[in-house]
């Protein structure tokens, strides 16, 4: 029994000073993103300008998205529906081809800097080249990256120009050259694309996996260095483990700015038009919204298409947690439950009170 002095004690919460400090984000939030965000739904239930920009037309505009009209390979709703599973498809490539990457030298950058037996002169200098592309914007990445793959036969860019002198690009007749396309090529374009995302982001991620890995109580590396394994048992049986919630962020944030990606891709070419093989789902819906002409407006179609981008990002995301889960730590909640539960059992049997 707690004496009466003890009862009398109040115990101190600081938890309204964290509401304080994170109330300007959902105040921004609610004035300049949460309405946008329904509004957006709203509009996919509206019609386009053949229909009526004002009309009400249910499910159409979901339908025509996901299953177009193949009797009339011509009409709107098969185009928009071709369209939509092309984007789709870039976008998807996209992101893998510069995740994968991104994830893998992140991941060995942020154990080589975080490794305590390793004395690397400059690391903190290092650690800043490689963050500094993270806050680049990304209109002028797209600008310098077009300057140097350029693939004209009499002005064939840096690097097309590297490649001619150590033989790789051929020189053609009147001493012109014969470029790689990486701007028009569909493959060469694409591995440039990925090659600039992870470029600009592979700082950011290898500086949350150094969090994650410091936050590693440190006297279990000891323990495993005096018990003699090696580096890449470390890793393996340790390092990577305990990284999994980290891991779980970096893998659910990069997905949903992948799914997301529209300025490279977008910027990416001399004629101010976005090439169809790089044409992402934010490229679409900006396409289908940004329309001086109210008569080909298709902002129905661009409504429900962010909507089903929303979805599908929902749905990966959830998958996403699903598949690295903690599955030790839900078996020993399952434990407790289960033990809970037996003892609030025989506390009955024996009139409410336990033994």
């Amino acid at each position: 029994m707690a004496s009466a002095a003890q009862s009398r004690i109040k115990s101190i919460s600081y938890a309204k000073y964290g509401y304080i400090f994170i109330a300007p984000f959902f105040i921004v939030y609610l004035f300049f993103q949460l309405w946008p965000l329904i509004n957006t739904f709203i509009v996919g239930f509206k019609g386009n300008a053949d229909t009526g920009i004002d009309t009400f037309v249910g499910l159409a505009n979901y339908k025509d998205i996901l299953f177009g009209n193949p009797d009339k390979p011509f009409s709107t709703a098969q185009t928009v529906h071709e369209s939509f599973f092309r984007c789709l498809g870039n976008t998807v490539i996209l992101w893998i081809g510069n995740f994968i990457p991104q994830i893998v030298l992140s991941l060995s950058l942020a154990v080589w800097f975080t490794e305590a037996n390793l004395k690397i002169p400059g690391k903190e200098f290092f650690k800043i080249v490689m963050y500094l592309p993270n806050i680049l914007t990304a209109a002028s990445v797209a600008v310098l990256f077009v300057q140097l793959c350029g693939q004209s036969e009499t002005n064939p860019g840096a690097i097309n120009s590297l490649l001619n002198k150590i033989g790789i690009v051929k020189t053609i007749e009147g001493g012109k050259v014969d470029p790689i396309k990486f701007i028009d090529g569909i493959w060469p374009s694409r591995g440039v694309v990925m090659f600039i995302q992870t470029w600009m982001w592979f700082g950011n991620t290898m500086i949350m996996l150094m969090s994650g890995i410091q936050g590693i109580n440190p006297s279990l590396f000891e323990a495993a260095s005096i018990d003699g394994a090696t580096s890449g048992q470390v890793f393996r049986k340790i390092t990577l483990p305990l990284l999994t919630p980290i891991m779980a962020y970096t893998l659910v944030t990069s997905m949903i700015g992948g799914l997301q990606m529209f300025d490279i891709p977008y910027l990416y070419n001399k004629d101010g038009t976005v090439k169809d093989h790089l044409e992402t789902i934010a490229a679409l819906i900006y396409k289908y919204f940004h329309v001086s002409d109210l008569s080909k407006s298709k902002i129905g179609y661009s409504g429900a298409a962010s909507v089903l981008l929303f979805f599908i990002t929902l749905a990966l995301g959830l998958l996403s947690f699903y598949i690295t889960r903690d599955k030790d730590e839900i078996a020993k909640k399952k434990q407790r439950k289960k033990i809970a539960k037996q003892l609030k059992q025989e506390s009955k049997q024996f009139g409410g009170f336990s033994i």
